[in-house]
């Protein structure tokens, strides 16, 4: 099995930052890709915002701090890649911009080099067939935020093989995390195949005037006991993402069960009418917005 102790991460956003932190806390050294300089000064702000957090609660010491940090190389040159043992993908849920990427990643690392894609929604097989090792590309989808979720699917493209499926299994045992394989390459995987039409069940019922947001909220987190309501969840992972992830897999699959609410679009074009920064259902009044 290849010794992975260096990892590349690519995009510095929420995801990837997150998991170049997860990485570094546990003992991996991490290059930190990101083509914008910005993103950069951002991640590593969050990242030791956070550690400072935990410092002033005397979860870890500042030493501990120093050497976390001391693991993570930021750069935005991607050709940094070539001496990682393995990659992680954290960019914009994008296939043509993913597979462009991939392309790239494939000429500039190592051929016994692993290339995973923490995608939520699109194709393994069709990020795979951008390389010319589609055996050793696999999903790696972490969810939101890695260092506290523990859970990582690997899914398999049509040709990812046993041992890249155990590699990564393995890297992310170390971070870890619990691994569930996801053994066919379907839009949304597991968590997302069964989410998706809970979120469009919980507008449907709002729009039915079933019940209000928040005692739908109430509801849930009660009855179910999950810790968040759909609504206070699809706030907080972005209810554009949500969309666009209802839109793949009614692309790909044709199912009804699929189709996002009207209300969904509306919300999304009633956020961005002059603003720069979306808003979420607890801000939606149905239409018209009023400051």
């Amino acid at each position: 099995m290849i010794d992975i102790e260096l990892l590349g991460v690519v995009g510095a956003g929420s995801m990837g930052a997150g998991i170049a932190h997860l990485a570094a806390q546990n003992g991996f050294h991490v290059v930190l890709v990101d083509t914008v300089p910005q993103a950069l000064e951002s991640a590593s702000t969050r990242i030791r915002s956070l550690m400072e957090k935990s410092i002033a609660k005397g979860k870890i010491t500042a030493q501990d701090m120093d050497e976390v940090l001391s693991r993570i190389k930021l750069t935005s040159d991607l050709r940094q890649l070539s001496e990682v043992d393995f990659v992680v993908e954290a960019i914009i849920e994008d296939s043509e911009t993913k597979q462009a990427l991939f392309r790239q990643l494939d000429t500039i690392c190592r051929a016994d080099v692993i290339l995973t894609t923490n995608t939520s929604s699109i194709s393994i097989t069709s990020i795979a067939s951008a390389t010319s090792r589609a055996g050793r590309v696999v999903g790696m989808h972490f969810f939101n935020p890695p260092q506290v979720m523990r859970l990582v699917e690997v899914v398999r493209g049509y040709e990812t093989s046993d041992e890249t499926v155990l590699v990564t299994k393995t890297v992310a045992e170390r971070m870890r995390k619990t691994t569930v394989e996801v053994k066919r390459d379907t839009p949304g995987f597991i968590v997302n195949r069964i989410m998706i039409p809970q979120f469009i069940e919980a507008i449907r019922l709002v729009e039915e005037g079933v019940a209000s947001k928040e005692d739908i909220d109430t509801a849930v987190k009660l009855g179910l006991n999950y810790p968040m309501g759909p609504f206070e969840l699809q706030d907080f992972a972005g209810v554009e993402i949500g969309l666009h992830v209802m839109d793949v897999f009614y692309n790909e699959l044709k199912d009804s069960r699929f189709a996002a609410p009207q209300s969904l679009r509306t919300l999304i074009r009633a956020g961005r009418v002059g603003r720069k920064v979306k808003k979420g259902w607890y801000d939606y009044d149905g239409g018209e917005r009023h400051e």
